[in-house]
């Protein structure tokens, strides 16, 4: 381990008087730090897509850019699990400024050097290495989340700092428009996110802390008298890769189960979200000032239905995520066919629109599943195998298979894919419901 990565080590516990005011300070400063750090991390996740229309118009085929894209779903979803295993084991503070740098500068590269877009090999490859820098932004949130956040109140706090996502993804539209309205170049919507990124990347170093012993403060499970029904005193101890991977991962069934379901989730969230900018200029009519908005707007509906997902988890089904995960995804299902089926750019909009509004719940609700099931030392290891599953399997066949059903049986062949995978989600989820109300709980049973 690098030593800039190392966890910051436990300082001596500081008076009495002083732990109530710097824990509720340097809670709202490290939420807010994780939040504009992974908002930084989508203004160069998928900022690709917003170019694809041009790259069309330079002669590429969709399937080709289906191969490029890829690249970052293969690296990110390998990254996300590997390297959630090292952010485990590594100061949240520096790896997600580090992640985020290295990210920002290789879309910068992209855009700003004319051989970067010359080739499918080239954009390929260094859209694999935009994917593992990516890798490195969830795992350490997720560290900070559960080292600040107890376990009553985690859910709501991870439905609001979920939002993240969709501040990130929606504000590229707008960021893409901008950029090329500045420099006059398609470039622009590669390279100008990634500079705004950088300075993202300076702001979250500046908030982000790693965990409150390092800041002279108790554990936060003393501070909040919460304590998980499984809590041991060495969960607190850093524990070794081989501990995490062979004790708390590839024993815990449930976990297994939910990651399996993640994978048609994102097959639905990337399917719709990384092709919407040409599906809707090539086949719609939307112009790119439209498709910039569309895009736009179904990042920014994920907001208000992530917060109301997490509440109605909450508070309806009384910690249960499933039975809402469903609702959501048979309400996606019917949204997805409607975004299908209608002919105005209004209507299209709006299906588009529902469609963010729902999708990002069971998306959020997975993850606050995985950190539910492990110990708070093994959560970027347990969000990583969920992360593995929704890239690997969902965000990967939509990049490549995507990108090959339409060319051979044109838009109305990928919605069947979309269709198809609403409901394999609905089913798998359920079946996790059913295994939990048998009584299973993961290595806990």
């Amino acid at each position: 381990m690098l030593n800039i990565f190392k966890p910051a080590v436990h300082k001596e516990i500081m008076s009495e008087s002083n732990i109530d005011s710097n824990y509720k300070r340097l809670r709202l400063q490290v939420f807010l730090g994780i939040f504009v750090g992974y908002a930084g991390y989508y203004l160069v996740r998928k900022v690709f897509s917003l170019a694809m229309p041009d790259l069309i118009a330079q002669g590429y085929s969709k399937t080709e850019l289906g191969f490029a894209l890829s690249g970052v779903s293969i690296a990110y979803g390998i990254s996300k699990f590997l390297m959630g295993n090292v952010s485990d084991r590594s100061n949240a503070r520096n790896f997600i400024t580090a992640g985020l740098v290295l990210s920002a500068l290789t879309m910068i590269v992209m855009g700003v050097l004319p051989v970067a877009t010359s080739s499918i090999l080239i954009m390929f490859v260094l859209l694999i290495l935009n994917g593992w820098f990516q890798g490195m932004g969830w795992p350490p949130c997720g560290r900070v989340m559960v080292h600040w956040f107890s376990i009553r109140e985690r859910g709501t706090k991870m439905s609001i700092w979920n939002v993240a996502h969709n501040v990130g993804g929606g504000i590229i539209g707008p960021l893409a428009i901008l950029g090329v309205a500045i420099f006059a170049d398609w470039h622009a919507k590669l390279y100008f996110p990634g500079f705004i990124a950088l300075g993202v990347a300076l702001v979250t170093w500046f908030l982000v802390r790693d965990t409150p012993q390092s800041c002279g403060l108790p554990n936060i499970e003393t501070y909040k008298n919460d304590y998980p029904d499984n809590y041991s005193e060495k969960f607190e101890e850093e524990m070794s890769a081989k501990e995490i991977f062979y004790k708390y991962i590839l024993k815990n069934k449930l976990l297994w189960a939910i990651a399996l379901a993640n994978a048609f989730v994102y097959l639905v969230r990337y399917g719709v979200l990384d092709w919407a900018p040409l599906y809707l200029e090539e086949s719609k009519g939307f112009s790119i000032k439209e498709s910039g908005w569309a895009y736009f707007a179904y990042e920014w509906a994920g907001i208000p239905g992530t917060l109301l997902c997490g509440y109605l988890s909450d508070k309806v089904f009384k910690g249960k995520r499933a039975p809402v995960s469903i609702i959501y995804m048979l309400l996606v299902l019917l949204s997805v066919f409607m975004y299908w089926t209608s002919d105005s750019i209004l209507a299209n909009s709006v299906a588009l629109i529902c469609i963010g509004f729902l999708i990002y719940g069971p998306v959020m609700l997975i993850g606050v599943h995985a950190l539910d099931l492990v110990p708070k030392k093994a959560a970027g290891t347990a969000a990583g195998l969920t992360g593995l599953f929704g890239y690997l399997g969902g965000a990967l066949f939509a990049n490549i298979a995507m990108g090959a059903v339409v060319d051979q049986w044109g838009w109305s062949g990928g919605f069947v894919v979309l269709m198809g995978a609403c409901v394999l989600a609905i089913i798998l989820i359920a079946i996790t419901w059913i295994l939990e109300n048998r009584g299973h709980n993961g290595i806990h049973e």
